[in-house]
């Protein structure tokens, strides 16, 4: 049998207030379970995609009763009931999945916290609604997830406050800190993607230079055009050195900076065990 809104939105007060009861329980349980078919069409588009999302069918009781209990919004309201995820390696795969997800879920909802994270978490969020039901897919680059992971842990060791700026300061600095390392290694990679686009195109520039010269030399073109092209030819091949050379020191930059981000979250959560 259907629930209606209003009979969800009584629901999460009665969860909000406690205690709980079975049959509330029972009512909550068979509102998750509203969501399977919503939740299986989206990863299925996922899937078609070429993408392979892990995830939830639905969110625990105890994380719907907390969220209820810790922000002022109504259960009818709540959208990550049913989600997935994607870890993906770098921004710029983000950027391009996000791309790809705004055209196969038109009507999509995106929350991108990269540039205004939520206590330190970074990543962005699609919230894509199929027959009034919202499913959200969480895109997470390798470091935004193993960040997530050690601020799950610190919560589940330390205070479980400390997702939403509670716990201990000294920790609080730690995540903080080491969210914004994340950001700026991010900025290093989009940054080292536009350098080996820009050269991929003045390479192709190149190519067509040459081709036009060696056309030029076959219908023997005036003199001063060929000098032209060659001293064209000369800038271009100049560019693309100087461009190779930047994007060879940014990959070392990439690299370094990747693994001081993650030999940090990696000791965080060997602290935490």
């Amino acid at each position: 049998m259907a629930i209606s809104k209003s009979q969800i939105d009584r629901l999460g007060e009665r969860l909000r207030h406690g205690p709980l009861n079975e049959s509330d329980l029972r009512l909550l349980d068979d509102y998750r379970r509203s969501f399977a078919e919503a939740y299986e069409a989206v990863v299925r588009t996922i899937r078609q995609l070429g993408e392979f999302p892990t995830g939830r069918l639905a969110k625990s009781t105890d994380s719907i009763v907390g969220k209820l209990r810790r922000e002022s919004l109504r259960l009818s309201q709540m959208q990550d009931i049913a989600g997935c995820r994607l870890v993906i390696a770098t921004v710029v795969d983000q950027e391009q999945l996000i791309a790809s997800f705004s055209t196969a879920f038109p009507g999509r909802v995106i929350i991108d916290r990269r540039d205004k994270p939520s206590y330190g978490y970074r990543a962005v969020h699609i919230i894509v609604e199929i027959s009034e039901k919202p499913v959200e897919i969480q895109l997470r680059t390798q470091l935004q997830h193993m960040w997530a992971e050690v601020s799950e842990k610190s919560s589940d060791v330390l205070d479980s406050t400390i997702k939403y700026g509670g716990g201990p300061a000294k920790w609080r600095d730690f995540l903080a800190q080491s969210s914004k390392s994340v950001m700026v290694h991010e900025d290093i990679e989009k940054l080292h993607f536009e350098e080996v686009t820009a050269t991929q195109l003045l390479i192709e520039s190149r190519e067509k230079a040459e081709k036009a010269a060696a056309e030029m030399i076959e219908h023997n073109a005036p003199e001063h055009e060929l000098q032209e092209m060659q001293q064209q030819l000369v800038d271009l091949r100049r560019q693309i050195e100087l461009r190779r050379r930047l994007t060879e020191e940014l990959q070392g930059d990439l690299v370094r900076s990747r693994k001081r981000n993650a030999d940090l979250l990696n000791w965080a959560i060997s602290t935490l065990n």
